[in-house]
């Protein structure tokens, strides 16, 4: 009889996770082109509880933006890794790191992302930090495309509202993969791909005002990045036929406020459409209840002959999912609509609303491995808070509060025989919200001593849960304590 794990398996990787456009800063740097992140301004004035997309807007919005001089776009200037990540690497090495999860700047590669040749010097960085990842012995988790499109696929093309920007990501893969060929074992391709309408300007490159018909645009452009991934996948199968290949979920599973079956039925439906996207991803073909769900709100999906076979024969290697925090949903008052929700009465809030439940990290983890049977891989998880520095200390008991139970369910997962391959804990250093472009809202074990503002020091300073998650990564997640 086959038998499970009593913990995590000894190759089992601990790590942490950010993205180039939180993070890396110098956003004109040796030839780097304008990207989807350095329009989103900060606001001071922003309802943290309630953002409905991050960054955006209309062309004339964004021809504002490109000329604004007043305002401050956090996303351009990041924590200054650009220059600072030999020193931070050897602070996450120091912790006992075993992965490290970052993405690459699609604008650095291709500036305006429809070059015929790569900005070698955008390369050069990326050849760096990728050999000073391995040097220190983690094993790199690369995304291809982080919220981080160049602008002017945007603009000039529409994002991937545009077939043809199918042929300008798989150009930049192919460079991808064959510089990293041998030294990136894992890729993830598009970030957290279901996390739509949120995300779309910069998931998918949609501007505001960009049809008469925000949703079918929408799904016409998801439609192009399953394909772009299938064309990822092929090239991955003849370029690195060694390195795995994975789609990333930001987990939107959704509870029945109540047992009315109203509620049940509205919840099951709206957890199918968050499926839907590693439904075509995994099992190569889209769903009867995503065509039913098109046919019944007038949505026509273009499909072009050899789409359906693309996607049939270059399915994903593994899932990687990001969890933070679950929500519920009401007959009585939501929708289809992904922006209706309810918080959960029985969870605490928090300034973001974004509230803890280590049970919803467990339920969400068996629900994908139940239904897809691939390893997963925790590509984020972590916990937001306003920390504060006293005498030199910041002690967020809080967040080692936070990692312990999700480890906890986490650990209950492996012991059940999930396929594990990885944790990363998002923001292992502090960076610049994705959501709200704040550095007040901190992730890190590790405190970056910069303001909403971008004005400070820039001193690291280790955080009280700093020790904690070194603990947790030499006993192997056995000890929690």
């Amino acid at each position: 009889m086959k038998t499970t794990p009593s913990g995590f398996k000894s190759d089992f990787l601990w790590g942490g996770a950010v993205a180039a456009c939180q993070i890396e800063g110098e956003y004109a740097k040796d030839g780097r082109g304008l990207s989807s992140s350095d329009i989103h301004l900060y606001d001071p004035q922003i309802n943290r509880s309630a953002i409905e997309k991050e960054g955006g807007g209309t062309l004339a919005e964004i021809a504002a933006a490109i000329n604004d001089t007043v305002g401050y776009y956090p996303k351009r200037h990041g924590i200054n890794f650009y220059h600072t990540y030999k020193e931070d690497l050897a602070l996450l090495k120091e912790m006992g790191f075993e992965t490290f999860r970052t993405s690459i700047s699609w604008s650095r590669i291709f500036p305006n992302g429809d070059e015929l040749v790569p900005n070698e010097a955008g390369l050069a960085f990326y050849d760096g930090l990728i050999d000073e990842i391995i040097r220190l012995g983690m094993e790199p988790i690369i995304t291809m495309s982080h919220y981080d499109i160049p602008l002017n696929l945007i603009t000039e093309y529409g994002g991937f509202a545009n077939r043809q920007v199918i042929g300008f990501f798989k150009r930049y893969a192919e460079v991808l993969l064959k510089r990293y060929k041998g030294k990136v074992k894992y890729w993830i391709v598009f970030n957290q791909v279901n996390l739509v309408p949120i995300v779309q300007f910069g998931s998918l490159g949609i501007y505001d005002g960009q049809s008469d018909n925000m949703e079918e645009l929408m799904y016409q452009a998801v439609h192009h990045q399953f394909l772009a991934a299938a064309e990822t996948k092929a090239l991955g199968k003849i370029i690195d036929p060694a390195a795995q290949i994975g789609t990333m979920l930001a987990d939107c599973t959704f509870y029945p406020a109540t047992c009315d079956p109203k509620d049940v039925v509205l919840t099951m439906a709206r957890n199918r459409m968050q499926y839907f996207f590693a439904d075509v991803q995994l099992r190569g073909q889209y769903p009867g209840y995503a065509l039913k769900y098109f046919a019944d709100q007038q949505l026509a999906i273009k499909f072009e002959p050899g789409d359906e076979t693309l996607l049939k024969e270059n399915t994903m290697d593994f899932l990687a999912i990001s969890y933070y925090a679950s929500k519920t949903i009401s007959a009585a008052t939501n929708s289809m609509d992904p922006n209706t929700f309810e918080q959960n009465p029985y969870l605490e809030p928090t300034p973001w609303e974004w509230r803890m439940d280590p049970l919803g990290f467990y339920n969400c983890l068996s629900q994908y491995w139940d239904r897809y049977q691939v390893p997963l891989l925790i590509g984020e998880n972590g916990f937001g808070a306003i920390d504060q520095v006293e005498s030199g200390r910041i002690n967020d008991d809080y967040r080692i509060d936070y990692y312990r139970q999700h480890i906890e369910q986490l650990r209950r997962c492996a012991e059940e025989g999930v396929e594990l391959i990885a944790y990363c804990a998002w923001g292992p250093i502090d960076i610049v919200s994705s959501s709200s472009a704040e550095m007040s809202k901190r992730y890190g074990f590790i405190y970056v001593d910069y303001d909403d503002q971008g004005k400070g020091t820039g001193q690291r300073i280790k955080k009280k849960s700093f020790d904690w998650y070194k603990q947790v990564i030499a006993s192997n997640g056995s000890q929690l304590v």
